[in-house]
Formats: structure tokens, sequence, C-alpha cells
């Protein structure tokens, strides 16, 4: 009878897992024609299914998806899944709901560093590469990890840690502000477009910078998916299924690292998407499994800012929302939601 009643769970929770993903699968593919039929110039579906397919239309269209919406779309999709599965990572090794890269002051690091990286280079050699970026990203996102490290080893208490990633930020921020004071009219240009968090402007070769960077980060944090499961009961007991702490704790890190600094090297800043797609996904899917979590949590979070950029685009068309505005709007309340006691009062 036991038997039969763990098949029958087992069971349920298989079809609850095949038709969440289903579910995105769906909306992905609707919110993939939307941003591509919507905006300055509308393409019907038809026509949109035959230039994606057959490779055949009129030219400015043709243009239009193959170079300015698709990359858009792709980079989207491919940014908010790191996004979300960097948020995934900070909050095991952290073992709080609440730990995020924009949260923890990570994200400015990374945005500090990039801001100067740009004036230089601007300056100085006229021009930079993808590459550039995201090393720069990733020097300032270990800085600010390397300032909370250091913090967490003198403060037990995680309020008083999120609070200090919190200053953190505000460090990295002002000191970006100070550095842009002092940089040319053209480059400040350049530099508050991308400080302002957007997924406009990308190219295909933008994509297969952040597809080899991302894929590979994502194809090593699956691949931990034993090692988290087992860190997510204790460190203790992790240790017993013979895990290295030390040495998981520091691969958490880079690969957390690797994917928002990939994020903000592209895009910018973006806000409250690593905290709140974590939870939603282990909501969806209603276990915290991480071979069930993590692509869980990358897709969902690539859907999540489909969706948000097509609102950016199309909510004031045709002027354009930052990317951060909108994930702020939607992803502030779950999070605040998050934090509210269940089951009442404590």
């Amino acid at each position: 009878m036991e038997q039969t009643s763990f098949h029958q769970e087992n069971f349920r929770r298989r079809t609850r897992y095949t038709a969440v993903f289903l579910i995105l699968a769906a909306v992905f593919c609707v919110v993939t024609v939307l941003n591509i039929n919507t905006g300055n110039v509308h393409i019907p579906v038809p026509k949109i299914l035959r230039i994606l397919f057959l490779k055949e239309g009129a030219a400015t269209e043709y243009n239009i998806i193959w170079k300015i919406r698709l990359p858009r779309i792709l980079m989207a999709a491919l940014l908010g899944g790191a996004l979300s599965l960097s948020g995934f990572l900070l909050q095991t090794f952290f073992s709080n709901p609440i730990a995020g890269p924009f949260v923890l002051g990570i994200s400015s690091g990374a945005k500090m560093v990039v801001a100067l990286t740009m004036i230089v280079y601007l300056k100085y050699i006229g021009r930079f590469s993808s590459y550039t970026l995201i090393l720069a990203a990733f020097i300032g996102s270990l800085i600010s990890t390397g300032f909370i490290l250091l913090m967490s080893k003198k403060v037990q208490h995680m309020a008083s840690l999120l609070v200090g990633g919190i200053m953190i930020g505000y460090i990295c921020s002002a000191i970006t502000d100070f550095v842009v004071t002092f940089a040319d009219d053209s480059d400040i240009v350049n530099l508050h477009g991308w400080s302002q968090g957007s997924f406009s402007g990308m190219s295909w070769s933008n994509i297969r910078v952040a597809a080899v960077v991302v894929g590979l980060a994502v194809l090593f944090t699956f691949f931990l998916s034993k090692p988290i499961s087992a860190y997510q009961l204790g460190e203790a007991y992790a240790q017993s299924m013979g895990v290295n702490i030390k040495t998981f704790r520091v691969i958490l890190i880079l690969l957390s690292s690797i994917l928002s600094a990939c994020v903000t090297a592209f895009a910018g800043p973006i806000s409250f998407v690593g905290i709140a797609v974590p939870f939603l996904a282990r909501k969806a899917f209603g276990t915290s499994k991480p071979i069930v979590v993590i692509p869980g949590t990358f897709f969902m979070g690539a859907v999540f800012c489909m969706i948000c950029d097509l609102i950016a685009r199309m909510a004031l068309a045709p002027v354009e929302l930052n990317i951060s505005t909108v994930t702020s709007i939607l992803g502030a309340p779950i999070v605040i939601y998050m934090m509210i006691p269940k089951g009442g009062r404590k």
C-alpha cells in the first residue's frame, strides 16, 4: 500500500514538473512572437514565420527581425535566465531567499568596474570587446563579493549582512557617479544608456559571446545539482556526503559572479529578477530539488525578462522604459510577499 502511494506521489510530481515546463515553453513561444510582432513597424505573424523559417520576405522586414528584434529577444532570454540562476546560487550560498546579486551590491560592483573600463578604453584605446566588459564586470562582482564574505565572518545575523550588502552597493554606485563626473560628454552618454539597464542594441556577436559564457556556467551549475541538494540540508550533512565545503562555496560564488557579470556587462544592472524568479520557480514546481529548480529557474527567468522587455518597449511607446523599472514594478511585490510570515504574525 505504501509503495503504491509512493508511486502515485512520484507520478503527481513528475506530471506537475512536465506541466510547468510545457506552460513555460508555450509562454516563451507566445512572448517571442509578440516581441517580434510589436513595435513601430508592425509585422503580421504569417510574415514573421516565413522570414524566420524560410528566410523569405521584404528586405526591410527581414532586417528588422533578424538584425534588431530577434537578437534583442534572445539576449533578454539568455541574460534573464543567467540573472535568475545567479540569484539561486547566492540564495543557496547564504541559505537566505532574499539574497541576490542586486540586493547584495554585486551588480553595483560590476557596474563600477565596467564604467571605469569603458571610460579608460573609450578615452585611450577607442574600442573594447565583449570579453573585456565581461572580465571587468566579473572583477567588480568579485570585489563586492569579497567584501560581503569578509563581513559574513564578523556578522552572523543575515539581516545585518543584507544591509551591509546594500551599503556596499551604495558605495560602488557613489564611486561610479564620481568617476562619471570627470568623463567626457560622449562617454557619459554611452554610460548613462548602459547604466539604466536595457536589452536594446544587441547583436549576434553579443549573443555568441554571452551564449558561450552563460552556457558553460549553466552546465557547471547543473553538474552541481547533487552537492547543492546535500548542501541545502546543512553543511554537516553535505560533508558527510563527501562534499568539500570550502571548495564548493568558492565554486558557488564564482559561478554566480560569472552569471551576474555577464548580465551587467551587456545589459547593465537589473533589479529584483535574481530574488523573485527563484522563489516563483520553487513555488511553481513545488520542490527545492536542484535538478528540477536549476533548469526551471533559468527557463522562468528567460520568460520573465522577455515579458518585462515587451512591457518596457510597449507600455509608453514610442518612449522606452528602463528594464529595471519594469522588473522592479513586477519583482518588488513578490519580494515583499516573500518577507511576510506565513500563518499570521510570529
